[in-house]
């Protein structure tokens, strides 16, 4: 497959990011891994659009997920996806808040999921999601509100340990 310039703007788009501003050593740990996922599983998915499956870019990344199947069974990392739900059971405003990725990958009522580290929000279409897509996923994990939240003592790190005092 040829490099579809579309695609590789959203690369381009999502590696033009910064987390300068941020100090992500103070960010909840598990939140942190998460954010670091998700931005993974968009780059990979993108990269396949982007460029051949045999590309050492598409590889790489594929390798790192690859490590994180493992890292994501530690310390208090398998909680996540019942925490969102917990979030949309009992705190929906801020459950509509978070990034769309995570609402829809992590929902044990939606079908979308990562398969072999792509992003499939409808596991019945052979359609690729498109670029516009990505492009707003970026956005979504770039929202200097949603960066905010994601430390261990700001709205969405105080939710999670109150979700670990629930479970």
């Amino acid at each position: 497959m040829a490099s579809d310039p579309d695609y590789i703007h959203i690369l381009e788009h999502l590696y033009e990011k910064s987390l300068i501003l941020q100090d992500e050593s103070m960010w909840h740990p598990v939140l942190a891994f998460y954010f670091m996922d998700a931005l993974a599983h968009i780059d990979y998915t993108v990269g396949l659009m982007a460029y051949h499956y045999k590309s050492p870019r598409v590889m790489m990344t594929g390798e790192y997920l690859r490590c994180r199947v493992d890292l994501e069974k530690k310390g208090d990392r398998p909680k996540f996806p019942a925490f969102i739900n917990w979030l949309k059971e009992n705190h929906s405003g801020r459950f509509d808040d978070l990034p769309h990725l995570w609402k829809r990958i992590y929902d044990s009522k939606d079908p979308a999921s990562y398969r072999s580290f792509r992003i499939v929000f409808d596991p019945d279409s052979q359609e690729p999601l498109r670029p516009h897509v990505f492009f707003n996923m970026i956005e979504e994990f770039f929202k200097p509100e949603f960066l905010k939240s994601l430390y261990g003592d700001a709205s969405l790190g105080n939710l999670f340990s109150e979700f670990q005092g629930c479970s």
